[in-house]
């Protein structure tokens, strides 16, 4: 994990990869709390039986489920030393290039697009991540995050 104690070191970062979390296997029981928490109780995800004789041979995660989980794999790949709290601030740009099937296992790369400087001691960073599928083509979400940071 990479630490950063100022705004001036991060910002000779931009443009690169901040760090990779570590992984974590997406096992059917999450995916369930998932469904119950969102109520989305699609059978691609909720019913393995019936899943198994669908397009992708198993159950697979809700697209939303993988997203969700940006939040862990960022504090996996970087810490800001002096940051007083950070927000997520929303996504310009979210895609979900492959499913992911139950058992697999998923992490996700950092890369920092920009920063900008707002009033009030407050930092925007645009971060964009891959997360991958361990042993796959192709990854399960790539997002572009936009997140605002109180500097103390």
């Amino acid at each position: 994990m990479n630490t950063f104690s100022s705004l001036d070191e991060l910002s000779k970062h931009v443009g690169e990869v901040l760090g990779v979390s570590d992984w974590i296997t997406i096992e059917q029981g999450r995916i369930d709390t998932f469904a119950e928490a969102t109520e989305d109780r699609q059978w691609i995800h909720v019913d393995p039986d019936r899943a198994a004789q669908g397009p992708f041979g198993s159950t697979i995660a809700h697209g939303y489920l993988t997203l969700s989980l940006l939040a862990h794999f960022s504090w996996d790949q970087f810490q800001l030393e002096g940051a007083k709290m950070a927000v997520n601030y929303g996504l310009n740009k979210v895609r979900f290039p492959s499913p992911v099937p139950v058992g697999s296992r998923l992490r996700a790369t950092g890369r920092l697009d920009s920063i900008r400087e707002l009033p009030e001691g407050w930092v925007e960073l645009t971060v964009t991540q891959t997360v991958e599928i361990e042993g796959a083509p192709k990854p399960a979400c790539v997002a572009e995050t936009v997140s605002r940071v109180l500097w103390s």
